[in-house]
């Protein structure tokens, strides 16, 4: 009988029995050939952020260069979106449309008191009667009030031709108004009426009426373009004259009408909900960070332990940089990021991406404007085997308070060390040559030097004002100026002998009312004698 087939003999039908002890013969090898024994990734399942979505200077930050993946980060600083509401304030920015007839000075003192801040600062005045994007930079966002104000700048203007012309003309004369310029500030203006000159990157016509005469057209320019004297060359131009009705700031920097505009009300409202109900939420939707100032700059991403000596104004060095931008070129402007999207500073690059990606050390930028306050990331230098070792010196009294060498400094540490901030003069020996450092005998010198300047300072003092000699105690303020009348009196006498003296040298003239006019003087010059 076949052992494959069951009682009533139907070979199809196998029991179940037989058919696990056949997988039960198989071998460990032959099972682990079959089936995978690779853990599942934790990573398949989770969801990617996109860098596209990444906050402010963060923004695709997977495209920078990577110079270093690793680095120890530092609790202390936050993501600009996630700081404390009194320090979000502090360094916030306003896009504020500004109303009709207020000057943008008055505007900014007032949202100074509707936010009770210490400083206020704008992007670039407008005149009171112009309406339009302001930037309203408070407390520590004022550092980039410079950078902005150079900006360019868009508007939308409303002009008036003093006579109908036809719109073939107009648009032929309109593009005429682009390229340089020189301009000469209107009649009623707060500065010199000097020419000034100017560039105008695009003017564009946006609708125009014979009826009425108004047309309206949209410029961008440089910072300082005066729109009332482009209305004024069109109307040259076309040889009707011509003048502006009505202009609106669209866009300042890279900021316009979209991006967030708020109003003076809204400033109001929002203040008046936090001090009452204490919700952050209007607050934080009505100021922006001020790195949204930065998003358009080149950047740099640094490590956290050399933040904060960029604060206290050291050198940029490489080593302490993580990832760049591709296209930094030479005196470009960069802005200095951390790791939380913080901005650091503004700085002139003095290395291009391609020599960053090349070199392991040197200087890459210098600063232009420290934006961060001191001291919000610790400090991290003096912290190598040599300082520490300076430190303790100090403390067990090898060496004074500022380091320098004393009687008890060991002369190992003389010969070792060299001190690069000690301006001295190098001596002859293998020991000078090696380590120019301090002793306390040329320590000796320094001082003597200075009391031999102030003694001479004091000499010339008493020699130009004929007072008392060498070691007199200098006098108080009010016998300096009354001294210092006296030298201009004898000066001005001096000036007028000399003068006289060249008068009567010349031959005398016949007129006889001169000669009295000069008995009367040298009367005049004996009385005063």
């Amino acid at each position: 009988m076949d052992p494959n087939t069951d009682i009533l003999g139907d070979p199809s039908k196998q029991s179940p029995l037989k058919t696990k002890k056949r997988k039960k013969d198989k071998t460990v090898a032959a099972i682990q050939m079959e089936e995978s024994v690779c853990l599942e990734s934790t990573l398949a399942n989770r969801h990617n952020l996109s860098t596209k979505d990444y906050p402010l200077l963060l923004k695709n930050f997977d495209t920078m260069h990577a110079r270093a993946s690793h680095f120890t980060p530092i609790e202390t600083g936050c993501c600009p979106l996630r700081r404390p509401i009194k320090e979000y304030i502090s360094s916030g920015v306003l896009n504020l449309d500004k109303p009709s007839n207020p000057s943008s000075h008055e505007v900014v003192a007032w949202i100074k008191r509707i936010l009770k801040v210490e400083k206020t600062g704008h992007s670039g005045t407008l005149d009171p009667k112009v309406t339009g994007c302001l930037l309203v930079c408070i407390d520590r966002a004022t550092r980039l009030v410079k950078s902005q104000q150079t900006a360019g700048k868009e508007y939308v203007c409303v002009f008036r031709l003093h006579s109908a012309v036809d719109d073939a003309r107009l648009k032929q004369f309109i593009p005429m108004l682009e390229g340089r310029q020189f301009q000469c500030p209107p009649l009623i203006s707060a500065v010199k009426r000097q020419l000034r000159n100017r560039s105008v990157y695009k003017v564009d016509l946006l609708e125009y009426d014979i009826e009425s005469c108004l047309g309206i057209f949209k410029t961008m320019c440089e910072a300082g373009t005066y729109v009332r004297t482009m209305c004024i060359h069109l109307g040259l131009f076309l040889g009707v004259g011509a003048h502006m009705q009505e202009l609106r700031r669209v866009k300042s920097g890279h900021h316009g009408e979209e991006d967030g505009l708020v109003t003076l009300h809204d400033v109001i409202d929002a203040q008046h909900e936090y001090e009452n109900t204490q919700d952050e939420t209007a607050l934080r939707r009505v100021i922006r960070p001020l790195e949204c100032l930065l998003t358009r700059h080149k950047r740099v991403i640094m490590k956290d332990s050399a933040i904060n000596a960029i604060c206290y104004g050291a050198k940029i060095m490489l080593p302490g940089v993580l990832r760049f931008d591709a296209d930094i070129g030479m005196n470009d402007e960069i802005v200095l990021v951390s790791t939380k999207g913080e901005a650091i500073c503004l700085a002139i690059a003095l290395m291009t991406s391609s020599t960053m990606v090349m070199c392991d050390h040197g200087v890459i930028a210098k600063i232009k404007r420290v934006v961060m306050e001191r001291d919000v990331y610790p400090r991290k230098w003096g912290l190598g085997p040599k300082a520490s070792l300076k430190k303790r010196m100090v403390k067990d009294g090898l060496l004074d308070a500022r380091g320098r060498p004393n009687e008890k400094t060991p002369e190992n540490w003389l010969q070792g060390y060299q001190d690069y901030n000690a301006k001295t003069e190098p001596k002859d020996g293998p020991a000078a040559t090696h380590a120019p450092a301090v002793t306390p005998d040329a320590a000796v010198p320094a001082t003597s030097v200075k009391v031999e300047t102030e003694k001479k300072k004091r000499q010339r003092e008493s020699d130009d004002q004929d007072t008392t000699p060498e070691g007199a105690v200098s006098t108080s303020d009010p016998d300096k100026k009354k001294k210092k009348k006296k030298k201009k009196s004898k000066l001005d006498d001096e000036a007028l002998v000399a003068e006289q003296a060249q008068q009567e040298e010349q031959p005398p003239v016949e007129n006889g009312e001169k000669k009295k006019k000069k008995k009367k003087k040298k009367k005049e010059e004996k009385d005063t004698e």
